[in-house]
């Protein structure tokens, strides 16, 4: 395999990079050590920067677990050279940015974005971080309490619960068995009671471990490289380097007595899950023989022959994945993950035999190099074509491929295997053996059933210990299915020429309207990538009318995705990526990706949505699946709730999914089979095309999807007749009233409390618009300080814009285990008469400050065809058309005067303001249960208390919909 070498580094080092990557790199090394990595790219409206330090909750001192990961919390509050508490998040969020930070085994990452005219300030108060940081034993305090409410979020999530489970089970004396995220009692109670100070400790864990040599700097600029440079060298160079050497954990987590487990768990959701893992040799000392990303590839394939389309076939999984999970230099771990139905759980020992019986057969059909050389071939080209990512979420990742990779692999990292050398393979094949399986069985069926709690999430286990012998019996009595490797991959794209396109517009075009139809166009010129988007919307009257329509055409819509996996999982894997799913109006399909094979992929999606028929074997399956993600919906997160409720309440045609859930009880195969033809039996499909496609190209692809579905002898489809066209509505609230709904959180294990406040202000105008935009960047940051940082009212605290359907406002969303959510909602309120003041006082240059920021943010390049196309694709779903948005509100930005900011908030905004329009859905944990009927004594006077949701949303006027106003005309 060919790869270029593109980018000479000042020391003469050399570094890959893609093909299609206009950017420059380079290598530099400060005085202290400190090595980074410098980007220049001309054309960016954002700049970042990321800090891997190499230390992680490994590190974590014993009886203080979590304390690396309170570090990372506890370096953003102040720092000697910017002592103001939070002011580095204030000038990132104020100057259109984002920041965060994560805390992984062995290594702890700090981030940041921001308007490129701000970045040199913003480059300066994060190099603090790691110069000189303010570690208060006040602050140290208050961020314990967040680092106990981001715990108290985790405690009911199963990803969380079943990781600590696989952690537990290891050696004791290996950190891969400890508790990483802390929380009250790692971090304050049992630390106290030993007489330990936990500030004294956080201070002496950095200056122990935060040392320059052992960090990694990526600093993504607008300017030369050189520029960039001079900034990184005047800022970093005082970072203190005290020579540390990474720390290495030698050793596997895993004995003897740790393998040959079968574990049965309870989790906390409806399900059946099974994980097998297996202890391998990383990957990482040979990745560009990539082992385990080969066996990934087979292991996980979906196409026919593979071991999830054997299991599929039979009724017992519904989804399959294989890889590499955990690992570092020291140990690894291969894990398939099997989504089991009732059935499936019913036949684990079949299933576990028809996976040793998969992976004997590789063992038996040795490696094979044509497979590698595809899987080789798809990682270049999706490599060498990549799609532009924000910078931030870019230079995260190589930021940590520093501290691991060569510098020649820096932006390569894992993903270009180049080297075939079965033995290398062959080694990890035969390590996924019986002998050295952990096997981990997931279902409430075990509720009852189990006599051991890990101590950490108290998730109810059992361990049995197993015998390859066992293992070898499950094999000999699995069923005798076809397995077998899969088809050469005939999506592989080989045309990766970029067209000529005629059509110049930089803004969608109508190319085509007919009775069934109607087509926006938009070709490539701003990413020169032979890629293309391609979204087809079919608006169906019948799909949104009643609670039954809504699950059957779900149920429609699983089916076809189902029916199409085997043949179009060739797509997926080769980048040309697919989905069919519901949308407002009924369903969408998406294809996106190399648009060489896009057409042959659409033309079978469309002859299956012609030619559909229901398997009852699938349908049954597929009920099953959905019934348990609605039986989930009550363990979804307390402020997940809220917002759930506030969209029933707002947005006409919804259904409660408790009525959805009804609804799947008596459903049976023939219901889908007669309901299908009539929900196409009238339909428009609102269709956009845009990338590597000619106009005629785009034309032709639409003209043949009417010729199977229309215009056939007997056509499935019919036009929709004028009055049967879809609108989106919203409901209209009234002026100056509020409006509160109060309800008890789905699960009642769930401590957690929440709020949404949602403020209704406008429908889409320009102007009104960006006093909105404004107000939401001035006060997000104040939101977050005030009630987060502040008053610790919990981990999850937002200020969030709002848009239904063209319908504008603004949402608080907090979560809560310390207060419920009448107290909070009072502490908005508090916020919001305290903002006022806030307002006034703001100075003309902080105001012009603001207003540039947003415009920087408004005048943002799309980074790739996927971030450019769903935003005209937002307008022509919404029916608003405003493909021109951007540049619009840019200049009522520019006109804009402090004073009308101030009106529009004392208008619209303000506690008591004339125009206000508000609603408060709060959502009671089981700790904060005995406060709902209080609060709802105590709700100011005027207001409403919806107790019924649909009989509300049938009772209020409705706001009048964009897709309404007319067809455009060609």
């Amino acid at each position: 395999m060919a790869v270029e070498k593109l980018s000479t580094m000042v020391d003469g080092v050399e570094i890959l990079k893609p093909r299609t990557d206009n950017r420059e790199y380079r290598k530099i090394v400060l005085k202290n050590s400190l090595q980074v990595l410098l980007i220049s790219d001309p054309d960016t409206d954002k700049c970042a920067a990321s800090m891997s330090v190499s230390i992680g909750s490994f590190s974590d001192p014993q009886g203080l677990e979590g304390l690396a990961h309170f570090l990372e919390h506890m370096l953003f509050y102040a720092s000697a050279k910017y002592p103001e508490e939070d002011s580095y998040s204030k000038y990132i969020t104020e100057h259109g940015g984002s920041t965060n930070a994560y805390t992984s085994s062995e290594e702890t990452n700090y981030h940041f974005d921001i308007n490129a005219d701000c970045f040199s300030e913003a480059l300066d108060r994060f190099a603090q971080f790691f110069i000189k940081p303010l570690m208060s034993a006040e602050a140290t305090m208050r961020e314990i309490k967040a680092v106990d409410s981001e715990n108290q979020k985790n405690l009911l999530s199963d990803g969380w619960r079943m990781r600590q489970l696989q952690k537990h089970l290891s050696k004791e004396d290996h950190p891969f068995h400890k508790f990483s995220t802390g929380n009250m009692d790692t971090l304050h109670v049992k630390p106290q009671a030993k007489g330990v100070d936990t500030t004294s400790e956080l201070i002496k864990f950095y200056e122990e471990h935060y040392s320059a040599n052992i960090m990694h700097l990526v600093v993504y600029g607008k300017e030369s490289l050189d520029k960039i440079q001079d900034l990184v060298e005047g800022m970093f160079q005082e970072v203190q380097n005290t020579n540390k050497t990474i720390p290495r954990f030698p050793g596997q987590p895993c004995t003897p007595e740790h393998l040959q487990i079968l574990v049965k768990a309870v989790p906390i959701k409806q399900g059946h899950k099974l994980n097998v893992s297996w202890p391998v040799t990383p990957s990482i000392h040979r990745y560009e023989e990539a082992p385990c990303r080969y066996l990934g590839h087979l292991i996980g394939h979906e196409g026919e022959g593979s071991l999830f389309h054997a299991l599929k076939t039979l009724g017992w999984a519904t989804g399959l994945s294989a890889g590499e999970g955990d690992w570092t230099l020291d140990y690894s771990f291969f894990t398939v993950s099997i989504e089991l139905t009732d059935a499936g759980h019913e036949r684990m020992q079949d299933i576990l035999g028809l996976l040793f019986k998969y992976i004997q057969l590789l063992q038996q059909t040795g490696v094979c190099q044509w497979i590698f050389d595809e899987l080789a071939a798809i990682c270049e080209t999706k490599f060498h074509y990549q799609d532009k990512t924000p910078p931030m979420s870019y230079i995260v990742d190589i930021a940590s491929n520093m501290q691991i990779f060569p510098t020649r692999d820096w932006l390569v990292g894992l993903s270009l295997p180049s080297k075939f050398n079965p033995a290398t393979i062959q080694k990890v094949v035969d390590e996924l053996s019986p002998s050295n399986a952990r096997i981990f069985w997931e279902s409430q069926k075990f509720e009852g059933q189990t006599d051991k709690n890990e101590p950490w999430y108290n998730t109810a286990y059992s361990l049995e210990k197993i015998t390859s012998s066992t293992i070898q019996e499950w094999v000999k009595s699995a069923p005798d299915v076809n397995l077998h490797l899969p088809a050469p991959n005939v999506f592989i794209p080989t045309d990766l020429s970029l067209k000529d396109a005629k059509n110049k517009e930089n803004v969608p075009v109508l190319l085509r309207n007919s009775p069934f139809s109607r087509l926006w166009y938009k070709p490539d010129t701003i990413f020169s990538k032979p890629k293309a988007y391609f979204k087809m919307d079919f608006n169906c009257p019948l799909a949104v009318s009643s609670p039954d329509a809504a699950v059957l055409t779900d149920i429609f819509t699983r089916l076809l995705m189902d029916y199409l996996n085997e043949y179009a999982y060739y797509a997926q894997v080769a980048g040309l990526h697919y989905g069919v799913s519901l949308s407002d109006n009924g369903f969408e399909l998406t294809l996106l990706g190399y648009n060489h094979k896009l057409r042959i992929l659409l033309d079978t999606v469309i002859e299956k949505i012609a030619n559909f028929e229901v398997k009852p074997d699938r349908f049954a399956v597929i009920k099953e699946t959905v019934t348990k993600e609605y039986q989930n919906y009550k363990f979804r997160q307390p402020y997940h709730q809220a917002m759930y409720y506030c969209s029933l309440i707002l947005q006409d045609q919804t259904w409660p999914w408790t009525e959805e859930l009804e609804v799947l009880s008596h459903l049976e195969a023939e219901d889908v089979a007669k309901f299908v033809p009539m929900l196409l039996s009238r339909t428009f499909i609102e269709c956009y095309i845009a990338g590597n496609v000619e106009d005629n190209e785009a034309e032709s692809m639409v003209k043949h999807v009417e010729d199977v579905l229309f215009n056939d002898p007997k056509p499935k489809c019919r036009p929709l007749f004028p009055s049967q066209h879809l609108t989106n509505r919203v409901v209209k609230l009234e002026e100056g009233m509020k409006y509160f709904y109060h309800q008890d959180g789905s699960n009642p294990s769930d401590e957690n409390s929440a709020l949404v406040h949602y403020i209704q202000v406008h429908r889409d105008e320009f102007a009104m618009n960006i006093k909105l935009q404004l107000f939401g960047l001035v006060a997000k940051q104040a939101t977050f300080h005030q009630l987060r940082t502040v008053e610790q009212l919990g981990y999850i605290t937002a200020l969030a814009q709002r848009n239904d359907s063209g319908i504008y406002g603004v949402q608080f969303i907090i979560q809560s285990s310390v207060k419920g959510p009448g107290h909070i909602d009072s502490r908005v309120e508090l916020l919001l008469k305290n903002f006022e003041t806030k307002l006034r006082e703001m100075s003309d240059e902080e105001f012009k400050s603001n207003v540039t920021a947003l415009i920087d943010m408004k005048l943002e390049k799309y980074k790739n065809l996927k971030e450019e196309s769903r935003f005209y694709w937002q307008e022509i779903q919404r029916g608003t058309l405003k493909f021109n948005r951007k540049e619009a509100e840019v200049g009522a930005l520019r006109q804009l005067q402090k004073q009308e900011l101030i009106d529009f908030f004392e208008e619209y905004i303000k506690i008591g303001a004339a125009k206000k329009k508000s609603l408060s859905i709060r959502v009671y944990g089981s700790q904060h249960l005995n406060e709902m009927a209080s609060d709802k004594d105590e709700v100011p006077s005027p207001s409403v208390e919806i107790e019924d949701i649909v009989g509300f949303r049938k009772a209020q006027p409705l706001h009048g919909s964009f897709r309404g106003c007319g067809q455009p005309k060609l």
